[in-house]
């Protein structure tokens, strides 16, 4: 791909990122982080053999990238974003993975006329088995869509919305999602150990079956409540589990409240 990227922070997410462009094929020299850490940048350029810089105002703006990928923390983007309003009129696109950060937000920084991506990937992208759900503003292009969608197909799939207060909910669902799986396969180790099985089993038993049964949602055509029924037989112990599970006061309202929880949450960040 013939794209200039300039990458603001390098963490887990902007590492997933980064590592995800050059296995689809950007050449490294047509990316630079911007890293203010020497020992963080100097192992960037090592392993990934990539431009560092520690501030944006060591890039010239005649190197006009084509996209600039906010991936710092929100709570230091105050900081960070007004550095790169020069180069709203380079035809650049902002990219930006904080959460809690409306687009409005960059607007105010960067001017009406920037072209910004509001995007929330997922943990999974460190496997290259994320989504990312995006929402744009007016002044993105087809082009600029296209590209950002290409960019982010390295670390999984790929999805938008036209309603940005579609973000708060998709912050709660895909964002936090992995956190949820994670505590699926904690508590059945811990009911199995309860019911009496040694605990290296058990905590090997959840692991293995949430990841194999994710594995098979995702090579799976079935919808997951067909993939639930073919586990279940009639009268059987799955049935018999699923009848706590499906209950009135199981798991769907309390996934209600804690999806509710983490939406609202994530509106009173962006406030």
């Amino acid at each position: 791909m013939a794209v200039k990227l300039l990458l603001a922070g390098c963490g887990k997410m902007g590492g997933a990122m980064l590592a995800g462009w050059l296995e689809q094929g950007i050449p490294p020299e047509n990316v630079t982080v911007i890293e203010p850490n020497d020992d963080t940048a100097a192992a960037l350029r090592t392993q990934y053999s990539v431009a560092t810089t520690t501030s944006s105002k060591n890039i010239d703006i005649s190197t006009k990238p084509n996209v600039i990928v906010f991936a710092v923390k929100p709570q230091i983007m105050d900081a960070v974003a007004p550095a790169y309003a020069r180069f709203v009129d380079t035809d650049v696109v902002y990219l930006s993975i904080a959460a809690g950060k409306p687009i409005s937000y960059f607007e105010n920084i960067l001017g009406k006329n920037a072209s910004i991506v509001r995007a929330m990937p997922n943990t999974p992208a460190a496997v290259r088995r994320g989504i990312t759900v995006n929402c744009a503003n007016d002044q993105v292009s087809t082009e600029q869509i296209a590209l950002c969608e290409d960019l982010l197909s390295s670390i999984g799939e790929v999805a938008w919305v036209d309603d940005e207060s579609h973000i708060d909910i998709v912050t709660a669902l895909s964002g936090g999602g992995p956190a949820y799986v994670f505590l699926l396969a904690e508590c059945l180790g811990k009911a199995a150990i309860k019911a009496g099985l040694p605990e290296h089993i058990a905590k090997r038993l959840a692991r293995v079956t949430v990841a194999g049964s994710g594995e098979l949602l995702h090579r799976s055509n079935e919808d997951p409540a067909t993939l639930r029924q073919n586990v279940t037989s009639t009268g059987g112990t799955t049935a018999k589990a699923l009848e706590v599970l499906m209950a009135d006061n199981g798991w769907q309202p309390l996934l209600d409240e804690a999806i509710a929880a983490a939406t609202n949450k994530s509106r009173d960040l962006a406030e």
